[in-house]
């Protein structure tokens, strides 16, 4: 029998741009395929040939429909992929969309016209990407070949995403994906895995712990409440895709039960209202309270005062709107997007709030907010921070320290862990938790580094 490897291909290093190769002499399956983001260096380094060759990967298992997960799929296809393609029914949906506007944006950058990626990303790219993509549900097994079988549980990170659990040849081996914070708002909990011979699990906040559900709850109810009664406005970089739609449902809870008055919240991004409809059509797939909710007759993504601005018209009309007001708008690190208008607008102006809901890379301007930048360049003008700089680490989409330690310690029989997806000093510093801790070995590979398993 030969030898099963495994080789780092991207989210080996950083936090995103996850690439994952798995093979045997028969049999090449990837596990995502995302772009890296955040850094400079990433808008080169996104558009080098891969390390293997796209025409010999027979599968690619799409753990969910984030841009660092799916991203660099029209690559693979535009090199010569042409396998399946095999996720969930929702990540499917929404990496369509995801995708879509991916395209939309890279094609049109300074990247895009410098790489070519008009080619790269074309609508005949992204149409062949879908004829090739097929769909199983969770808790469901099926197989590659006589020799892979997969089962996928629920990740609990965001609509649809899922970890999967492959028995190759009687090794057991887990892709964890990115793990969800649970208690979600509107998700049920991360599912547990009871064995495995090898785990591949994210590290984002492996040395850090987020606030309580109860206490990140508590933190918005604040800040909007102070919003209101300065007569603020209270600006959300927010990521399209599950922040969005968590915000609008605690948002919703919190101005029908009466807790914050009504006030002028915009929506102010074309992607999150697409993502928005996708979730309504899986509410199959939230948790049961907020199912029961549905059932109640609540319209749990909408409340007196929301307003979904698509047209970029309705989206300038916004700064002569009257405050108190609040505008969620992407990208979400502040990168790129209709909220880099906003924060021009308004970064300046000491009644603005800039509320940061989640992890920010590196290299972004989100992440120099953060850190307490005294002015930051926006459209190659340069923008003096007046606003207060406020954030709630709870709302953030991945597991912390203790419950990835949590996690991890309840699989049994664990040879090694491999931990990805996470800033280098924070996955060692996660991996000597493991290895101080657990009856295992975890290790922290570098990109492009291979294994035996």
């Amino acid at each position: 029998m030969s030898n099963l490897k495994i080789k780092f291909c991207g989210g080996a290093g950083s936090v995103t741009g996850a690439n994952f190769l798995i093979y045997d002499d028969n049999i090449k399956v990837l596990v995502d395929c995302g772009l890296e983001q955040g850094s400079k260096m990433a808008e080169t380094t996104n558009w080098e040939p891969f390390p293997y060759n796209p025409k010999e990967i027979d599968f690619l298992l799409v753990t969910h429909a984030h841009t660092d997960h799916i991203g660099r799929i029209p690559k693979l296809i535009h090199d010569g992929f042409s396998g399946k393609i095999i996720s969930t029914p929702a990540t499917k949906d929404l990496s369509r969309i995801m995708l879509e506007d991916t395209a939309r944006i890279l094609s049109n950058s300074e990247s895009g016209k410098k790489f070519g990626l008009d080619e790269i990303y074309s609508e005949e790219v992204i149409q062949k990407i879908f004829s090739i993509w097929d769909t199983e549900d969770l808790h469901k097994e099926f197989s590659l070949n006589s020799d892979v079988k997969i089962y996928m549980k629920d990740s609990g990170h965001i609509l649809g995403s899922s970890m999967f659990i492959i028995d190759w040849s009687g090794k057991k081996i887990v892709f964890t994906g990115d793990l969800g914070n649970s208690p979600s708002p509107l998700l049920p909990d991360t599912e547990y895995i009871d064995s495995a011979d090898y785990v591949i699990m994210e590290s984002v906040y492996g040395d850090r712990n987020h606030e309580e559900r109860n206490e990140r709850r508590e933190n918005l109810k604040k800040i909007m409440n102070e919003n209101h009664k300065k007569s603020g406005i209270l600006v959300v970089p927010i990521f399209s895709l599950e922040r969005t739609q968590e915000f609008l449902y605690e948002m919703n809870e919190l101005i029908e039960g009466g807790e914050v008055p009504h006030m002028s919240v915009y929506v102010d991004s074309p992607l999150a209202i697409k993502v928005t409809d996708i979730f309504y059509k899986y509410k199959n797939l939230f948790k049961e309270s907020v199912r029961n909710d549905i059932k109640k007759g609540d319209d749990i993504f909408n409340f007196k005062g929301l307003r979904e601005t698509e047209k970029t018209s309705d989206s300038k009309a916004i700064l002569n709107s009257k405050n108190p007001k609040i505008i969620m708008a992407g990208s979400g690190m502040s990168a790129g997007g209709r909220i880099m208008h906003h924060e021009k607008n308004y970064l300046g102006d000491p009644n603005a709030t800039i509320l940061i809901t989640g992890f920010q890379t590196p290299g972004t301007p989100g992440r120099l907010l953060l850190d307490g930048a005294k002015e930051i360049n926006i459209f190659d003008e340069t923008v003096k921070i007046n606003a207060q700089i406020k954030m709630i680490k709870g709302y953030s989409g991945h597991r912390d320290s203790n419950g990835l330690f949590d996690f991890v310690s309840n699989i049994k029989d664990v040879k090694k862990v491999f931990l990805a997806m996470g800033e280098p000093r924070v996955a060692m510093f996660f991996a000597q938790r493991i290895n101080d801790n657990l009856p295992t070995k975890a290790v922290v590979p570098e990109k492009d580094q291979e294994f035996i398993l």
